[in-house]
């Protein structure tokens, strides 16, 4: 695995846009919801999600291939440098399409083998949806995510960062969920999939070990 872009990508101005945030707050809404005892977050960014997690008092390291990033260890999400079920839940937020599609099956089988109980992964999924968000006072918000039909799925072309993403030709949602759970040598079961209303191009799965 080679880096693919230098630590000037995650220039604040440029990297961190509204929609962007939003999905930040997925993450942390789905990490503090297990209630960890430690997290592994695979490519830290700007580090953003560790710096929220400290404040809930949720233990995260960090790994990534950049040591500009100043992450916690240095290496690949190929090859994790920790024991299996070192961490209550390993994270990889817009990750694995960076790796080419088997490569990302090799790495998600890692993270599966290093986790303790859970695993949260966003991937970005190339759907046209329009999203609506309905806001009633004193009660509930509601969230409607509508998919727009087209015509043949495009394929996908690699511009130097994403080797596939969801709903490409060849990579349907329901044929990478199967992939990934049947790439490892456990039982795990999806318990969550569900699109950000506010950036449906970010899609999240919530992967729970099963024990016996």
């Amino acid at each position: 695995m080679i880096k693919q872009v230098d630590y000037t990508h995650y220039n604040f101005e440029k990297y961190i846009s509204k929609k962007r945030w939003s999905s930040i707050w997925y993450q942390v809404k789905e990490i503090i919801s297990i209630k960890p005892n430690n997290v592994l977050e695979i490519g830290p960014g700007l580090g953003i999600f560790k710096m929220i997690m400290k404040k809930s008092n949720i233990n995260v390291e960090t790994i990534d291939i950049d040591k500009d990033l100043n992450p916690d260890y240095v290496g690949s999400v190929l090859n994790l440098p920790f024991n299996a079920n070192s961490y209550s839940v390993v994270c990889a937020f817009q990750i694995l399409e960076h790796l080419p599609y088997n490569e990302s099956l090799l790495a998600f089988k890692e993270i599966v083998r290093v986790a303790d109980k859970y695993v949260v992964i966003s991937l970005p999924d190339s759907k046209k949806a329009i999203s609506i968000t309905v806001r009633i006072p004193k009660l509930s918000e509601c969230n409607i995510i509508i998919p727009i039909p087209l015509t043949g799925k495009k394929k996908h072309i690699y511009a130097g960062e994403h080797y596939w993403e969801l709903n490409k030709r060849g990579y349907n949602v329901k044929k990478v969920k199967n992939d990934y759970l049947q790439c490892h040598d456990c039982d795990l079961r999806l318990l969550k999939e569900y699109s950000v209303p506010e950036y449906p191009y970010h899609c999240f799965f919530v992967f729970e070990k099963i024990s016996y």
